[in-house]
């Protein structure tokens, strides 16, 4: 096979050229510290307790607006186990009754949803355990459970601090 000496040569400075071309440009390029047209520069304030960008989907506090499911007031969801499809369920809002195991819930949009409580059901007030019983009309509470038709079961029930 004849290879043509100049055609290697033209390929190799064609090479090296477009190297040193990146070479220069991709630095002088990400130097800028103006944003592309239609673009704002966003700041991103440092926690200054972990020298960390701040991050408001992570470690969610007391009175953080992403927690429980930022402003919603219900929703759905439905997950696969191992042993079928399963209906996940939530809702924020003020108890507005109890009968025995039974909490009724109204949202802020007026849906209104009786939660069945079982001896599984975690309930916490106060940032202590507590129960179903502690539970009054007008506490604002946040309940996570599972819907089956259209009995909904509740996993927790928390009623957050005021802050």
């Amino acid at each position: 096979m004849d290879v043509n000496r100049k055609t290697v040569a033209a390929g190799i400075g064609g090479a090296a050229v477009l190297g040193l071309g990146l070479y220069i440009a991709v630095p002088a390029a990400s130097a800028d510290p103006s944003p592309a047209p239609g673009k704002t520069a966003t700041a991103h304030p440092k926690d200054p307790r972990k020298g960390q960008h701040e991050n408001p989907h992570r470690g969610a506090r007391k009175g953080h607006p992403h927690r429980w499911g930022g402003q919603g007031v219900h929703g759905e969801a439905t997950v696969k186990r191992e042993d079928g499809f399963h209906v996940r369920t939530w809702q924020r809002g003020e108890v507005t009754g109890r009968s025995g195991a039974a909490v009724t819930v109204r949202s802020a949009d007026g849906t209104s949803w009786t939660w069945t409580t079982d001896d599984k059901t975690r309930v916490r007030k106060d940032r202590a355990k507590s129960s179903v019983g502690a539970l009054a009309n007008g506490d604002r509470v946040i309940v996570v459970g599972e819907r089956s038709g259209s009995a909904r079961t509740a996993k927790m029930i928390r009623v957050p601090e005021r802050g």
